[in-house]
C-alpha cells in the first residue's frame, strides 16, 4: 500500500531527475552516515569496543581542533557587529580592515548583496595576492570571480563547458584517484568523465603519455574540453613538480583543451624539494606561444592551508584568455546565485591581504599561520611512517595537500567476502565498526582494478592521530589474521 502511495506522488525515484541518482559522493557517503548513528548510539549509552568515534574522513581542520587565525576572526567579529569597532580590546590594523570591507559593502552591511562576481574591493585584493605570489605576473581583477568555496566555481566552470550529444558530447578528463566533487559534477551535468591513472608507483606522479592514451581513446566516444588537475594532490598528497606543469600545458596546448587548475591546497607543501607552482605563473612564463591561447581557470579557497575556514565557504577563480563572449554568459550563470557568501568575501580578503610587518597583529598571525603548517607537516611525516611499519599497508609520501591514500593487501578471502560492497569499503566499515575510526575507501575515489586503498586525513590532533595510526595497525594485523 505504501509502495503504491509512492507511485502516485508527483516526484518519486522514477520520476526524479536521473542524473542525480548517478551521483557519488563518498567522503560523505554510507560510512559517514553510519559513523553519525553510532555517535548517537554511543550517546544512549550503547556498549562499543571504543568511547568515541574518530572522523578522519573529510578535510575539516577546524572539527578536528585546528585553531582559527586570531586576526581573520577579529575582523569578521568586527564586520558582523560593527558596535565592537568601539570597543578597545581589539588592534587597530583588524578595526581598519573591517572599515575597509564594510565600506565595500552595501549599507555598510555584511547582511547586503554583492555584486554577483563578487565586491570589487577583495577582487581587486585577489589580483594583487595573485600577481605578489607569481612574482609580478599581470592579474586583472575583471578575470576574477569570488564563489561559494572553491568548489561552487569549480561547478560553475564545468556547466559552461558541458554541451552536444552522443558522440559529441564534452567529455572531462579528470585524474584517478580524484577528488570525487568531479565525478559527482560530471554525473549531474550528464558530462563524460574521462579518467587518467595517476602513477602510484611513482609517488601518484602525473604521466603525459597517460594522458595522451586517455585522451585518445576517449575522442571515439565524446569530445574531450577540459582537463582538471588537482595540485597540491587531494586524495593522494602528490605536489607537482615544473617539468610536469609545462608538459600538463603543452599537453593542453596541442590537444586543444580548456585547463582546470584546483590548486587550494597551495600553502600545503611538506616534503623538503618540493614546491607549489602555480599554472598561470609556468603558463606565462612559457612566453606568449602558449600564455596568449591556452585557457585556464585556476581555484582557491578559504577552506584549506593554514586557515582551514571550510564553514565560511569562501573562494575564488580567475579566468585566462576566456572569450570576452563566453564571459558574458559566466557572468549571467553567476548572477542567478545572486552573489557568494558575504562573510565569506571578507574572509577571503583577509587571506588575500594579511597582516603586514609594519602592522600591530602581524608577529601573533605569522606564529600563529606557521604553527599550523608546521603541525601539519609533523603529521604528514608521522602519517606515512607509523603507516609503513604496518606489514599489508604502503605509504607514500605525503609531499603536500591534508590526506595519505595508502595501498591495502587483502587476503582474497576478505576481497570476496561480500559481494554487495567493493573490498575496501568492507574495510573501511568493519574498521569503524570495531575501532570507531572513520576513514573513505578508495574505491569512492576510483584506484586502478585489483588494488585497495583508504583515505585518511591528517587533521586530527597530534595525540588523537596517534591513536588513529595505532588503532589501524592493530586493525590490519586482526583483519589479516581473520581472513586468511
Amino acid at each position: 500500500q505504501l509502495r503504491s502511495l509512492n507511485e502516485r506522488k508527483v516526484l518519486n525515484v522514477d520520476t526524479m531527475n536521473p542524473n542525480v541518482k548517478r551521483i557519488e559522493y563518498a567522503v560523505r557517503g554510507p560510512i559517514v552516515q553510519r559513523a553519525v548513528q553510532i555517535e548517537k548510539e554511543l550517546k544512549e549509552g550503547v556498549k562499543k569496543p571504543f568511547t568515541e568515534v574518530i572522523k578522519a574522513n573529510i578535510g575539516d581542520a577546524h572539527a578536528m581542533g585546528q585553531k582559527p587565525i586570531t586576526f581573520f576572526r577579529q575582523v569578521i567579529a568586527l564586520c558582523a557587529y560593527p558596535d565592537l569597532l568601539e570597543d578597545d580590546k581589539f588592534p587597530e590594523d583588524a578595526k581598519n580592515r573591517a572599515r575597509r570591507i564594510l565600506q565595500a559593502c552595501g549599507g555598510g552591511s555584511l547582511g547586503a548583496y554583492s555584486a554577483s562576481s563578487g565586491i570589487e574591493v577583495i577582487r581587486q585584493d585577489v589580483a594583487k595576492y595573485i600577481e605578489k605570489r607569481d612574482s609580478g605576473i599581470p592579474s586583472n581583477p575583471d578575470d576574477i570571480y569570488l564563489s561559494t568555496g572553491a568548489s561552487d566555481a569549480i561547478v560553475t566552470m564545468l556547466k559552461l563547458l558541458t554541451s552536444g550529444e552522443g558522440k559529441t558530447r564534452t567529455g572531462v578528463m579528470i585524474s584517478i584517484p580524484q577528488y570525487p566533487l568531479y565525478s559527482a559534477a560530471l554525473a549531474e551535468l550528464a558530462a563524460v568523465q574521462i579518467s587518467y591513472y595517476l602513477d602510484e608507483d611513482k609517488c601518484w606522479s602525473l604521466d603525459v603519455n597517460e594522458l595522451r592514451r586517455a585522451v585518445k581513446a576517449a575522442r571515439e566516444h565524446c569530445n574531450p574540453r577540459a582537463l582538471c588537475i588537482i595540485n597540491p594532490g587531494n586524495p593522494t598528497g602528490q605536489v607537482q613538480n615544473r617539468q610536469c606543469i609545462e608538459d600538463v600545458i603543452r599537453f593542453a596546448a596541442e590537444e586543444h583543451l580548456f585547463l582546470m587548475a584546483d590548486e587550494v591546497y597551495q600553502d600545503n607543501v611538506y616534503m623538503e624539494g618540493c614546491q607549489f607552482h602555480s599554472f598561470k605563473k609556468v603558463l606565462f612564463e612559457m612566453g606568449s606561444e602558449y600564455s596568449s591561447v591556452v585557457e585556464l581557470a585556476s581555484f582557491h579557497s578559504t577552506s584549506k592551508c593554514y586557515m582551514g575556514e571550510c564553514g565560511f565557504r569562501g573562494g575564488y577563480m580567475e579566468v585566462i584568455n576566456m572569450d570576452p563572449d563566453v564571459k558574458l554568459q559566466l557572468t549571467k550563470l553567476v548572477s542567478v546565485q545572486l552573489c557568494p557568501s558575504i562573510p565569506g568575501q571578507a574572509l577571503l580578503d583577509l587571506v588575500v591581504n594579511p597582516p603586514q610587518p609594519d602592522e600591530p597583529s602581524y608577529a601573533t598571525f605569522i606564529k600563529e599561520r606557521t604553527a599550523n603548517l608546521h603541525i601539519l607537516s609533523e603529521k604528514a611525516k608521522m602519517t606515512e611512517q607509523v603507516l609503513n611499519t604496518v606489514p599489508g599497508i604502503h605509504c607514500n609520501p605525503v609531499q603536500g595537500a591534508m590526506y595519505t591514500f595508502p595501498r591495502l593487501t587483502l587476503p582474497e578471502k576478505a576481497i570476496n567476502a561480500e559481494q554487495e560492497q567493493a573490498p575496501d569499503m568492507f574495510y573501511c566499515m568493519k574498521l569503524l565498526e570495531e575501532m570507531g575510526i572513520c576513514l573513505v575507501p578508495g574505491s569512492g575515489f576510483g584506484q586502478r582494478d585489483g588494488t585497495y586503498h583508504f583515505r585518511m586525513t591528517i587533521l586530527p590532533a597530534t595525540e588523537k592521530l596517534k591513536i588513529v595510526l595505532e588503532k589501524i595497525r592493530e586493525f590490519h594485523k586482526r583483519f589479516t589474521e581473520e581472513f586468511s
